[in-house]
């Protein structure tokens, strides 16, 4: 109670309790670095209130590197893991997500461009008046979780709710370059009654450069056709490979990526259900360990934790996509700002 009020107090002054017609001093969730709480302003709308724990910015940096400490001391993660630009990584959205000031300027973009009832997805309103960096209020959303509509729901919503997790996090990257890179269950609420999908949490917001997701569709494009040789040219222009590798190494990274694009490679519905793709790409981690010569892409960290999370979530549903449309639809609008590097087999024949 007393830490609650003091950064109440710090936040929004010493008049803060009168900023709200209720406030719940019990909090009703637990933040990544904070918790949550439910209120009401004097208008009556119910809103939430996430509030970050004291000292938690100033103690990452410490926190990082006494991990990375232990990590390298007992090895626990092989040295082709690249532990040191992993805790760069880690910092730097350990870093972000202390900013609600951010969150809140991606909850808006975001409401911008995804809120809207045609789509079936909603995105919160921000409450600036009571808003701060370090407390962040929204519009109180309510549903039931992702959990609950895999277990509850009929095929027929599943297949709508997975439709709608991979039309986000490829329009998110593809359309729009930027990404609300988190891809915990918990960020969704479901709406049964208006068959809406609340979308919460933007922390872990961040862009990307044109010309990283002109080479990234390029490659997810590739997948999407089999097309290995190509596969393998623009991870190098990505900075996946180094043009060193071994055989063994360029074989096992191009068969991920081709699991990455097994969604948008046949025309009609991909059922997530029966995907045994997560299996696939975990029985080829050991030789990509071993044989790793380069840290990933710095961009990918999060990305590639998107993509799994939204994977496993359409997986969870069970959910059917017709992920070829949805994908092959953006490729087709999209316009490239860098020149295509890649020289096909049958434009060497041409040439030759």
């Amino acid at each position: 109670q007393h830490q609650l009020d003091s950064v109440m107090r710090r936040e929004l002054g010493d008049g803060w309790r009168e900023k709200f017609k209720t406030f719940n001093d019990i909090p009703i969730a637990a933040a990544s670095i904070g918790q949550v709480h439910e209120a009401w302003l004097p208008d009556g709308r119910k809103v939430a209130v996430k509030i970050q724990y004291p000292g938690v910015a100033d103690s990452i940096d410490s926190d990082i590197k006494n991990l990375l400490s232990l990590v390298t001391y007992t090895k626990l993660l092989p040295k082709n893991m690249f532990a040191d630009i992993l805790a760069v990584e880690m910092k730097k959205e350990l870093m972000a997500e202390c900013d609600y000031v951010n969150e809140a300027n991606f909850y808006k973009i975001f409401r911008t461009l995804f809120d809207d009832p045609k789509l079936g997805l909603h995105v919160p309103e921000v409450i600036d008046d009571v808003s701060t960096r370090h407390v962040l209020t929204t519009e109180f959303v309510e549903g039931i979780t992702l959990d609950e509509v895999a277990a509850t729901m009929p095929q027929s919503v599943r297949d709508s709710v997975g439709t709608r997790l991979l039309h986000l996090a490829l329009n998110e990257l593809f359309v729009y370059k930027l990404m609300q890179t988190d891809p915990n269950p918990a960020n969704f609420f479901y709406r049964p009654d208006t068959d809406t999908l609340a979308l919460i949490d933007f922390g872990a917001g961040r862009s990307y450069s044109p010309k990283f997701v002109d080479t990234y569709l390029r490659t997810v494009h590739a997948a999407a056709m089999g097309d290995k040789d190509a596969i393998i040219h623009y991870s190098k222009d990505l900075g996946f490979l180094d043009g060193t590798e071994a055989a063994v190494m360029n074989e096992a990274h191009a068969q991920g990526v081709l699991h990455v694009g097994e969604p948008f490679k046949s025309p009609g519905l991909f059922d997530f259900g029966a995907s045994t793709m997560v299996g696939q790409v975990y029985e080829l981690a050991p030789v990509m360990l071993e044989h790793r010569k380069r840290p990933p892409p710095s961009e990918v960290y999060s990305l590639h934790r998107k993509l799994a999370g939204c994977y496993l979530l359409c997986m969870k549903l069970k959910a059917r996509v017709d992920g070829y449309s949805m994908f092959h639809t953006i490729h087709s609008n999209y316009t490239f700002v860098t020149p295509d590097t890649y020289v096909r087999q049958a434009d060497k024949f041409h040439s030759a």
